[in-house]
């Protein structure tokens, strides 16, 4: 995880797409040295060279394998061409150049390394190099391999990435659909969202094998899938990574807003039974929420993140089985519930329902930090195992959640309980401290975004211990005030599901994979994945316009007050 050089958090994975962090293959033709007979010719190595300039200062040496393995570092003093300093995505073309190697230096066919390209500055560059003892040094990240997770610690972090609070607005979804709409929508819509699961997948793999790199994230991906698709698309190639960065920080952002007004939500009602005549609204729980948030947001490591994940597993799994105690009772009559609503509505469904499947970005960092990774995305295993389970309960909590209470449901189903009853009290309870204990999960991606960049540009000051915490302080801070902003975990949900769910999860898998393949890929392949993408792209624009309509109209009445 890359927290800034402080020596009590060694990195364990790296979350998500920063331009700081991944190294790129870059071609570096470097002239013989004659004074020193031990200098190998021009074309005897390549490097891997992390190109963004985001070593501190005080380590400007290139550490080469030699050195490495010798104990020492070498320093030179070549001037930095201009190719540089661009990204080249493109598979050495040499004779002899091993791609999909593990190796992450290729050799000629006498075993010699090779070298083509410019002069890097070895003042600013650093090798990326592979310890033998099973670490990887990339700038200042290092990950180990004892912080790998198993196969099973990986299935429990898919479903709680997946099951939070949208399982439990799955009935508000239903509402909005109708009973038979949404429970005949949902299984193909769940379908949908893990096939763009499993192609982004595919398509790290194959930029993995091309670039002869690892640890690929989602904005990477994406970035050299445009960078070595058609010759027309690979000008977009930045622009595309800033874009999923973008989204993936609203995303995780918009998910722990949403946690926040759940969590103030549930607070307010079971204090409204137990203190009645109280007059605290739900704002005033919001910032009640402050302390305990900002606690579980030091937690800096998937590993340590593992426990906190499983008993909120637990717990949500208990209180969803006392929740279907209650939807059973005394069920109405599936005709007295609407079948189907209006076009309209149905384009609030389906933003709620693409929020759901909220896992999208923790797919990559999860495949990547996993012992077993060639386990993630087989026909049975850990992503579909998961994603089975997680789909099974979406439609079963939506369907009697909303046949139970009809167009009286809530955003969140737990406002539906009897209010009385302690079962009911108990029952949100578990789900506030369920809901908290993955606070810190959703912050992970927003930090490993955003905090590189602040230790490129501002290296002096993120040097300084602790700094790493006061930015995650900001963070809780910014989500309790776009919570503050928006009370109404309904239109949240629809609103984050429409604007930044569906690119992540629909538009953007599906252009990643048809341009990673684009030179073997099917027409009929082809025509399925403009499919899923033109139908993301209308899940955005009619969900996002349908949602801050509602909004708007929600906050009308109180700006009028």
């Amino acid at each position: 995880m890359s927290e800034n050089n402080d020596a009590e958090a060694p990195a364990s994975l790296v979350a998500a797409a920063t331009n700081n962090d991944l190294p790129h293959l870059i071609p570096n033709q470097s002239e013989t040295n004659q004074g020193n007979s031990s200098t190998r010719d021009s074309n005897s190595r390549v490097r891997y060279i992390d190109q963004d300039d985001n070593l501190q200062p005080g380590s400007p040496g290139v550490l080469s394998d030699e050195t490495r393995e010798g104990g020492g570092a070498q320093r030179t003093g070549k001037k930095k061409s201009k190719s540089a300093k661009r990204h080249n995505y493109g598979v050495n073309q040499g004779s002899g150049i091993q791609t999909g190697s593990s190796s992450t230096r290729p050799i000629d066919q006498g075993g010699e390394e090779l070298n083509t390209g410019d002069d890097i500055d070895n003042e600013t560059e650093m090798l990326l190099t592979h310890d033998r003892r099973g670490f990887e040094v990339s700038g200042h990240h290092l990950s180990s391999i004892h912080q790998k997770t198993t196969n099973t610690q990986t299935l429990i972090h898919l479903i709680k990435g997946n099951l939070g609070t949208g399982i439990l607005a799955m009935p508000d979804a239903i509402k909005h659909s109708g009973l038979l709409t949404g429970c005949l929508i949902l299984p193909f819509l769940s379908t949908m969202c893990v096939h763009c699961m499993h192609m982004l997948v595919w398509s790290s793999a194959e930029m993995q094998r091309r670039l002869n790199r690892s640890n690929l994230d989602y904005a990477t991906v994406t970035e050299a899938a445009f960078a070595q698709g058609p010759p027309s698309l690979r000008c977009l190639s930045t622009f595309a990574r800033t874009t999923v960065n973008t989204f993936l920080t609203i995303t995780q952002i918009g998910f722990c807003c949403v946690y926040v007004v759940f969590i103030a939500a549930n607070l307010k009602q079971v204090m409204d039974c137990l203190v009645p005549g109280s007059v605290w609204d739900t704002h005033a729980y919001i910032a009640l929420t402050a302390i305990p948030l900002l606690l579980i947001s030091m937690v800096k490591t998937l590993r340590r993140l593992y426990y906190p994940s499983l008993v909120s597993n637990l717990l949500i799994m208990v209180g969803l089985v006392l929740i279907l105690s209650y939807l059973l009772k005394d069920l109405p009559n599936i005709s007295d519930r609407t079948q189907f609503t209006s076009f309209k509505e149905l384009t609030l469904f389906l933003a709620t329902s693409i929020y759901a499947f909220e896992g999208i970005g923790i797919v990559l960092p999860l495949h990547r930090n996993m012992q077993h990774p060639e386990d993630l995305s087989t026909w049975n295993g850990v992503l579909n195992t998961a994603m089975v389970l997680v789909t099974s309960l979406y439609i079963c909590v939506g369907f009697y959640g909303y046949l139970k209470y009809g167009s009286n449901v809530e955003g969140s189903i737990t406002l539906n309980l009897p209010r009385t009853e302690p079962l009911a009290i108990v029952i949100s309870l578990i789900f506030v401290v369920a809901i908290y204990l993955t606070y810190a999960l959703m912050l992970y991606v927003p930090v490993e975004l955003i905090w590189p960049h602040l230790t490129t540009k501002f290296s002096t000051f993120t040097r300084k211990r602790g700094t790493i915490y006061f930015f995650r302080g900001g963070l809780v801070f910014i989500t309790l005030m776009f919570a503050a902003i928006i009370p109404h975990i309904g239109l949240f949900i629809s609103l984050v599901g429409a604007m930044a769910s569906s690119t992540l999860a629909l538009i953007f898998p599906p252009l990643v994979h048809s341009l990673a393949f684009w030179e073997t890929q099917s027409r009929l392949g082809l025509a399925k994945n403009m499919c899923i993408a033109l139908f993301g792209l209308f899940c955005f624009l009619s969900g996002s316009y349908t949602s801050i309509e509602a909004i708007v109209k929600e906050l009308r009445p109180r700006s009028d007050d």
